[in-house]
């Protein structure tokens, strides 16, 4: 796990996150020996996350995004707001916007990262994501960066859907099931893809592409919005010839929504190293990819704030802009692999967005159109 500041070239920020908070949205706990046990095996300081509502069972989706974070952002403190849900869709929304308005009321301007899938977007309504919405919204004007998991499901994440089933991977997917989690896919957040990640010995970046298991039609979530249009930032962006558009899209791509946004590793053949119930395991899904970011994140609002410049708040706008301008390279281009429905390609992709980050660049870049905006 030390490894991923190598890999996403975030070492020469000599940044550790100190003074930043990460929020996490989770529906289980952890085990403090876990998190003392990590720290121990890694030479890293011990943390004790804050915890915020109804404290619930533990399982290994709390500890692995806890561990991410703290292996790239050390000094940075950690708070979980526990969900509990009602089943019915437009209520959770509600619920979940509620969390999310006293998140940012207690802490503003922290780094959120929710690794949870929920809805499908050919089933929501836009009206059931607008409590969500504004509440995202709200908590980026007070300087908030939001990182949302794009899904495992391979770009079939309304497989098996009611309104809050779970998807049902018994039988093969067919078209009428593609689609994206509802929550991934709204513009105010960032949506966070997968990819298979792979390295040298010493975890310097050697290639990605992106990720899918397609015996079992899993990977990167991604693809084209039922729910949104096409927000201004995405206005001019291209995607690569992909024959899948004509055999099995039934969104327009040229007028909506694309995800996801930026990617990083997910495979949990190439995962991060986490320990759950005192044994490691490997890391993966895009719930790995969405604290990769955030903890990176920290890193970047830190050397940005000691340069004089502001911290991120809603990235969108900016990756794409960067991403445009190309005065560095700031992401690895992912060209290879795909998910189970799109495939990567040159530039922006439906299975890896803009790509996975070159942090160094990406920040310094960041930093010019700052202090280029005064």
């Amino acid at each position: 796990p030390l490894q991923l500041r190598t890999t996403y070239n975030a070492t020469p920020l000599g940044t550790t996150g100190k003074g930043q908070t990460v929020v996490f949205f989770e529906f289980d706990s952890f085990n403090q020996s876990d998190l003392d046990k990590f720290s121990e095996t890694f030479n890293l300081p011990r943390f004790t996350p804050t915890e915020k509502g109804q404290r619930l069972p533990a399982d290994g989706e709390t500890p692995m995004d806890l561990q991410v974070v703290h292996a790239i952002a050390p000094d940075a403190q950690t708070v979980i707001y526990y969900l509990s849900l009602p089943n019915d869709n437009h209520a959770a929304y509600a619920s979940l916007a509620n969390t999310m308005e006293q998140a940012d009321r207690e802490y503003p301007g922290a780094v959120w990262s929710l690794s949870i899938g929920m809805g499908c977007d050919t089933i929501d309504a836009p009206a059931d994501l607008l409590p969500v919405r504004g509440a995202v919204a709200a908590a980026e004007n007070h300087g908030t960066s939001i990182f949302i998991a794009a899904g495992d499901d391979g770009g079939y994440d309304c497989k098996g859907y009611g309104k809050f089933g779970q998807p049902d991977f018994s039988t093969p997917p067919i078209n009428g099931e593609i689609g994206l989690s509802s929550l991934a896919s709204i513009p105010e957040a960032t949506d966070t893809g997968g990819t298979t990640l792979s390295t040298d010995v010493h975890g310097v970046w050697a290639s990605e592409e992106g990720w899918a298991d397609y015996p079992s039609s899993r990977g990167t979530g991604g693809g084209v919005s039922s729910l949104f249009s096409r927000p201004d930032w995405q206005r001019e962006v291209s995607l690569p010839p992909n024959p899948v558009f004509s055999q099995r899209s039934i969104r327009n791509p040229a007028t909506q929504r694309l995800t996801p946004d930026i990617s990083a590793d997910a495979d949990p053949g190439s995962g991060a190293e986490f320990i759950e119930d005192g044994d490691i395991y490997s890391g993966g899904g895009t719930s790995q990819s969405a604290p990769i970011w955030a903890g990176l994140t920290t890193l970047m609002n830190q050397y940005l704030t000691q340069r004089g410049g502001q911290p991120l708040g809603n990235l969108n706008q900016v990756l794409y802009q960067v991403a445009a301008n190309r005065v560095r390279p700031a992401f690895h281009d992912v060209v290879l692999g795909g998910n189970a429905v799109y495939q990567s390609g040159p530039g922006f992709d439906l299975a890896t967005g803009l790509g996975t980050p070159d942090t160094d660049n990406l920040v310094n870049d960041i930093l010019d159109i700052q202090k280029a905006g005064r």
